[in-house]
């Protein structure tokens, strides 16, 4: 839904928004925000809250520590679970310098700049759909995480082996509520380990609702006295998390990568970005797996990739 400034702050009036969090993302992938009370709506949306980006690791030093914080009115959602006297919504922003020029190291503007990059080479949509892996533990008596399950379920399961089905379906009926459109939820491979798919999207909303997503999850997670964790390999010997990323690129409307006629019905375009994947992959590695227990999850025998190369049905390939 595209909204104007007029629209967000007759909203925050009319929907009795106490706080609106600006959130952004750093260059290790975590979302940050700066609150703001309803007040300084108009501010915000005229782009004039600013943050200290020297204490943002990898941002800027002390002294260029002024950014700015751009929000895009079209990301406004209300979060579903905080209380409905006194709401809290959220705006995600893209980070900017002083001189109103995108602030190179903003993960959301590197994103966009790579697809302004594709667009003018004729490509209009880049479609992701991911598939998110979490894992729910217990906490102790202070709070703190374990890596107890209290879960014998396995995929597929259902209660009462799976003791994290209630928690699983307050996050797709929270995500419901902000938008999504949740395809398919169920427990995985591991105990205690989950999935949740929701549909495809353009890139860069794709990439905003993952942040949303993992919020969601941790959030309701932890409401339920329960804590939720994306590292890639939190138990050793069973399978760990990661985010099967579904592919498509568009260009004039038309799916590129599909071919009624081609091998498994792949086109040559699709070949081709295939062999770029690996071409590069060593150099993505580092960036997708940052991480020392990242490599701990990419063993053989467990479904993760481990082998540079490419196969219609190997999940232990690229």
């Amino acid at each position: 839904m595209a909204y104007t400034k007029e629209d967000i702050i007759r909203m925050v009036k009319e929907e009795d928004i106490e706080f609106v969090r600006l959130q952004f993302t750093d260059i290790f992938g975590q979302l940050k925000n700066v609150a703001i009370t309803a007040s300084q709506i108009e501010k915000a949306v005229n782009n004039q809250i600013m943050f200290d980006g020297s204490s943002i690791e990898g941002f800027v030093r002390i002294d260029e520590s002024d950014q700015y914080l751009y929000p895009d009115l079209d990301s406004f959602v209300v979060f579903p679970w905080r209380p409905q006297h006194g709401k809290v919504a959220r705006l995600i922003c893209d980070v900017y310098n002083p001189d109103g020029t995108p602030f190179v190291g903003d993960p959301r503007g590197v994103l966009k700049r790579v697809l302004d990059k594709a667009r003018k080479m004729g490509y209009d949509t880049f479609n992701v759909g991911p598939e998110a892996e979490f894992f729910l533990f217990q906490t102790d008596d202070e709070g703190k995480p374990t890596t107890k399950t209290n879960d014998e379920a396995g995929y597929f399961d259902l209660g009462p082996l799976d003791h994290g089905e209630g928690t699983r379906r307050e996050i797709c009926l929270a995500l419901e509520q902000m938008g999504y459109e949740i395809e398919a939820s169920h427990h995985e491979v591991a105990e205690g380990q989950h999935e949740i798919d929701f549909k495809y999207a353009p890139a860069l909303e794709c990439a905003d609702k993952i942040m949303t997503f993992k919020l969601a999850v941790k959030t309701l997670a932890q409401k339920n006295g329960l804590h939720a964790t994306f590292m890639p390999k939190p138990i050793f010997g069973v399978n760990g998390s990661g985010m099967h990323t579904n592919m498509s690129l568009f260009k004039d409307g038309k799916n590129i990568f599909f071919d009624e006629k081609g091998d498994k019905k792949l086109s040559d375009d699709a070949r081709h970005f295939i062999a770029g994947l690996l071409e590069h992959v060593s150099g993505m590695t580092a960036v997708l797996n940052p991480l020392v227990n990242s490599y701990k999850r990419l063993v053989p025998g467990y479904e993760a990739p481990c082998y540079t190369a490419w196969s219609a049905s190997n999940r232990s390939a690229l």
